[in-house]
């Protein structure tokens, strides 16, 4: 984190001070550490969270801080792309040819969020805190919530809905590592990790109680909140008891790992029929 040092050192027991007690926003010197902080984070020198090694991610809770304390501090004023007239809080993030970002109307990426140069970004959405990785689409009515973490060389398939984790400040967001394919309609809410180079089938829907069964060998081994590396996941159902009877609840299963040859640029549906799956 040395490229981190200065300006956290600055800024951070400003931010973490306003969040402890909100009355002291009314201070210039405070406010001013809210905004130098979302500025950081939109040019990419702090992040919401890093990683540490594989799996292994560490949350910065006073980023998190600093993104809400920012709703407190930013005004609300009328905001213009060409014809298209906004009113809100948060301006669209600017300078995205100087940058290497290619962003395809009417997509939107929101200041305070960072994208990596060569990162595409369809008709979709980037909110504020999120960090976007090279070589990553975010395909057409894609979402990646606020303070989402996508790695590089990753696709968001067609409507894919990233959610976003602000509260409570210390709680993980949910984190996409480099590679990784997710497929149209797939859900990944409440900080789930999904590892490096797996493959999420369409409709998946993954949440911190959702059950992620790996059915490859004998028994079930089941995850929560976590894919493991290189896992090619599936929706799956199975059957829990309740007081009115027995019935079928969605959950998530690995049916397998992607295979070494195995391109990490071919689709989607390419990578499921390798384990004869319909698609």
């Amino acid at each position: 984190m040395r490229w981190l040092a200065v300006e956290e050192s600055e800024i951070r027991p400003l931010v973490e001070e306003a969040y402890a007690d909100r009355e002291l926003l009314k201070r210039p010197r405070h406010r001013a550490a809210v905004h130098e902080a979302i500025a950081l984070l939109d040019e990419g020198r702090v992040r919401v969270a890093t990683q540490k090694g594989p799996g292994d991610w560490e949350t910065h809770a006073w980023v998190k801080e600093a993104v809400l304390l920012y709703f407190a501090v930013a005004e609300m004023r009328r905001l213009q792309a060409g014809p298209i007239e906004f009113f809100d809080k948060i301006p669209l993030k600017r300078g995205l040819d100087v940058r290497g970002v290619r962003v395809v109307p009417p997509g939107t990426v929101r200041y305070g969020s960072f994208v990596e140069a060569g990162a595409i970004v369809m008709p979709g959405y980037v909110n504020i805190g999120a960090w976007v990785g090279a070589g990553t689409m975010v395909d057409t009515w894609a979402t990646v919530g606020s303070c989402a973490q996508i790695g590089r060389n990753c696709h968001l398939s067609g409507g894919v809905g990233i959610g976003g984790v602000l509260e409570p400040p210390g709680a993980q967001p949910v984190i996409v590592e480099d590679g990784c394919f997710v497929g149209s309609r797939a859900i990944l809410v409440e900080g789930v990790l999904v590892e490096s180079e797996s493959v999420i089938g369409a409709g998946v829907t993954l949440t911190s109680s959702t059950a992620i069964l790996d059915v490859t060998g004998p028994e079930a081994v089941e995850y929560r909140a976590r894919v493991p590396a290189r896992s090619v996941v599936i929706p799956g159902m199975r059957p829990k008891k309740f007081p009115a009877g027995e019935f079928m609840v969605p959950c998530a299963l690995i049916i397998g790992q992607r295979k070494e040859s195995t391109d990490k640029k071919t689709s989607l549906n390419s990578a499921l029929r390798e384990f004869n799956v319909p698609v």
